[in-house]
């Protein structure tokens, strides 16, 4: 899995060497001692903007911290429940009558479980199902409900697991389970290879408002303005731009700040945005998302 990459400049450093101006040998012992820091802590003095929901963000969050970030938490999407749970409550009953199962997010397998319990009914009676999940945080959340992940794509994208599918699916009934806003191909390769396929909203996502004054103060201040915003799913990037504005003067704040993707889904939303792309992670996960922070951080001067 690859992707393009982008050089970040800008005016300043983000790094700051602690070390005061000494002479002699001490200033050579402090710069080794700094330089041996950093590479302990390669983001030792990046501000990071964590704009997951505010339940999710706090793995990547995590992860970050381990590798010296200074985070802010900002979400730009809140997890609501749909309208009504009678679909995904019809379809859970009825679970004998499908073939596959498609979970594309923690969330959906969140919901899914949650609607099992309210429904008094075990995980185990979906056993008999073939189950596809998008990618290893996914199919964890699948395996803690006791349940067998049949396929994961290499690529944690809907065309990854149209791939993975390679027409396992054709001609069987598929229960695909996900947000109320997500992109139809996946559904709709399915259907043209003969699968019958019945798309469950589990859960969907709103724009946070409390998030506009933080986001809008951060990037005002000089002590908390990030050097880096991460974006994981397309929804954080429309939901980013809605609480920013997209007046020229709102865009403008964003100069000199890396925009940070985890695939080219999102990447592509950012750019349909108007919003440049400062690096993509080459793995799509939040490891991934973070390792490509450090290797464009990593002796770069951001604004």
């Amino acid at each position: 899995m690859t992707a393009s990459r982008a050089t970040p400049t800008g005016a300043r450093s983000a790094r700051q060497n602690p070390a005061r101006h000494v002479s002699g040998g001490n200033t050579a012992a402090r710069r080794s001692e700094s330089r041996k820091e950093r590479h302990k802590q390669p983001l030792a003095g990046i501000r990071v903007l964590v704009t997951r929901a505010k339940k999710q963000s706090g793995t990547l969050a995590t992860q970050l911290r381990a590798q010296g970030a200074v985070v802010l938490e900002i979400p730009a999407i809140e997890i609501r429940r749909p309208r009504s749970f009678r679909p995904l409550d019809h379809a859970l009953l009825h679970a004998a009558s499908y073939d596959w199962l498609i979970l594309t997010s923690v969330n959906g397998v969140a919901a899914l479980a949650a609607r099992l319990k309210k429904l008094r009914r075990a995980p185990a009676t979906l056993a008999h199902l073939k189950i596809a999940a998008i990618g290893p945080a996914t199919r964890a959340a699948i395996e803690q409900l006791g349940l067998k992940v049949t396929v994961m794509p290499s690529e944690y994208v809907a065309e990854g697991v149209l791939a993975a599918l390679a027409g396992q699916a054709a001609g069987k009934r598929v229960l695909l389970v996900r947000a109320r806003v997500a992109r139809d191909v996946l559904p709709n390769e399915l259907r043209r290879s003969g699968s019958k396929v019945d798309v469950i909203e589990a859960y969907r996502t709103i724009v946070p408002t409390a998030s506009r004054t933080r986001l809008r103060r951060a990037l005002s201040s000089p002590r908390r303005r990030p050097h880096v915003i991460t974006f994981t799913s397309s929804s954080t990037a429309r939901n980013f731009l809605a609480l920013l504005g997209a007046r020229p003067s709102a865009l403008r704040r964003l100069e000199g700040i890396l925009l940070a993707s985890i695939g080219p889904v999102t990447s592509s939303t950012l750019r349909e945005l108007g919003l440049p792309v400062g690096v993509e992670a080459r793995t799509y996960t939040m490891p991934g998302l973070v390792q490509a922070i450090i290797d464009a951080t990593s002796g770069a001067r951001l604004g």
